[in-house]
Parts: C-alpha cells; structure tokens; sequence
C-alpha cells in the first residue's frame, strides 16, 4: 500500500522532499520576511498616496485648461465678430471713396 504523499516507485523520499518543502515555505515567512514585507506594503502604500495626489493634481490641472479653453473660445469668436464688422466698415469707406473718385 503507497501512503499519501509517496511514490510507489521512489517509496517514502517523496514524504521527505513534502517535509522539506513544507519546512522551506515556513523558513521563507520567517520574522525578517515579515518585516520585508510589511516594508514592501508601506512602500506602496506611500506610492498608492502619490499616485492619488498626481491624479487629483491633473484634474485640478485638466479643469483649469478646460475653463481657459472656454474663455480663449470666447475671445476668439469675439475677435472674428469685431473683425467681420471692421472689415465690412472698411469696404464701406472703399465704396463712397470710389464713388467720389467717381463724382469728382
């Protein structure tokens, strides 16, 4: 009969390469791992706060571009009314001076 964990081919050295695996994964959470660990966690979550600040600060950022957007928008529609009106003045005054040009 084979037990758990062995090979009937290789008999009981299968249940000491377990044990030692076993032993090998309770070596590895040892107190300095822990540590490193906790170490690792506080470095993310310090990275995920950065990440938080960077993100708030784009949007911040991305608002403000939005609104001056909007007003450069404005102003510029408001350049091309006062320029269309300038420009149809302009060709006005080339008319009558052309008409006198014409009458004199």
């Amino acid at each position: 009969m084979v037990r758990q964990g062995t090979y009937p081919s290789i008999g009981h050295r299968a249940t000491h390469l377990t044990v030692a695996r076993r032993q090998n994964y309770i070596h590895l959470m040892t107190e300095e791992s822990e540590r490193s660990f906790g170490d690792e966690l506080e470095r993310l979550g310090k990275r995920l706060d950065d990440l938080v600040v960077t993100c708030n600060q784009l949007k911040e950022e991305n608002r403000s571009l939005r609104q001056r957007q909007d007003a450069l928008t404005a102003e510029r529609a408001n350049l091309l009314q006062k320029n269309e009106q300038v420009r149809a003045r302009v060709e006005a005054m080339i008319g009558r001076l052309k008409g006198m040009e014409h009458g004199a």
